[in-house]
C-alpha cells in the first residue's frame, strides 16, 4: 500500500539540498564533497528516504563510477590538478551521483509519469550540469562529451520512467 507523498515543502527542500550539495562538491573539491555530500546523504537516509532507498543511492554511486569513470578513461574529461578516485575521476564528481539519486523517489517522482519529458529533461539538464561543473571546477571536456552525456542522461531518465514503480512501491504515480 502506497503512503501519501511528502509535502511540497519537503520536496522543495529535497531539491535545494541537492543544489547546495552540487555547488559544494563542484566548488569545494573532493574534501568538501566527502564531508558535505556524506552529511547530506546521511541526513536524507535518516529523515526522508523510503525503505530500502539506500540501495538506489548505492546503485547510482556505482553507476556513476562506471559511466563517468569510463568516459574519463576514453578521454572525455581532463582532470589535471584534481586527485582522482581509483585513478578515474575526482571524488567531488563521483559524489554527485548518489546526491542526484536522492531526488529520484521524491522531487522527481512526478517526472517518471512522462517518459518523453523525462528523456528531454535528462538529455538537456545532464549535459548542462556537466558543462557548468566543468567551467566552475576548471575541468576540460572534449567536444564529444556533452552529446554523449545527452544520450546517457536521456536514456537513464527514460529507464527511470519505465521502471519507477519497481524502485518505489512507496509512491503511487497516478495523478
Amino acid at each position: 500500500m502506497a503512503t501519501a507523498p511528502p509535502s511540497w515543502r519537503a520536496l522543495l527542500a529535497n531539491v535545494l539540498r541537492f543544489e547546495a550539495g552540487w555547488l559544494l562538491c563542484v566548488l569545494g573539491g573532493s574534501w568538501v564533497a566527502l564531508l558535505a555530500g556524506s552529511a547530506l546523504i546521511a541526513w536524507h537516509l535518516r529523515v526522508m528516504a523510503a525503505p530500502g532507498e539506500w540501495r538506489l543511492l548505492l546503485g547510482f554511486a556505482l553507476l556513476g563510477l562506471a559511466l563517468d569513470g569510463g568516459l574519463a578513461l576514453l578521454g572525455g574529461f581532463d582532470f589535471s590538478g584534481h586527485t582522482r578516485l581509483f585513478g578515474l575521476m575526482p571524488l567531488w564528481l563521483w559524489m554527485l551521483w548518489p546526491l542526484f539519486a536522492t531526488l529520484i523517489l521524491h522531487s522527481l517522482r512526478w517526472l517518471w509519469r512522462y517518459p518523453l519529458l523525462a528523456f528531454l529533461g535528462g538529455a538537456v539538464s545532464g549535459p548542462l550540469s556537466y558543462y557548468g561543473g566543468a567551467m566552475l571546477a576548471d575541468v576540460a571536456i572534449t567536444p564529444w562529451l556533452l552529446p554523449t552525456q545527452a544520450v546517457i542522461w536521456g536514456t537513464l531518465c527514460v529507464m527511470l520512467a519505465r521502471y519507477f514503480p519497481r524502485f518505489s512501491p512507496r509512491y503511487d504515480l497516478s495523478p
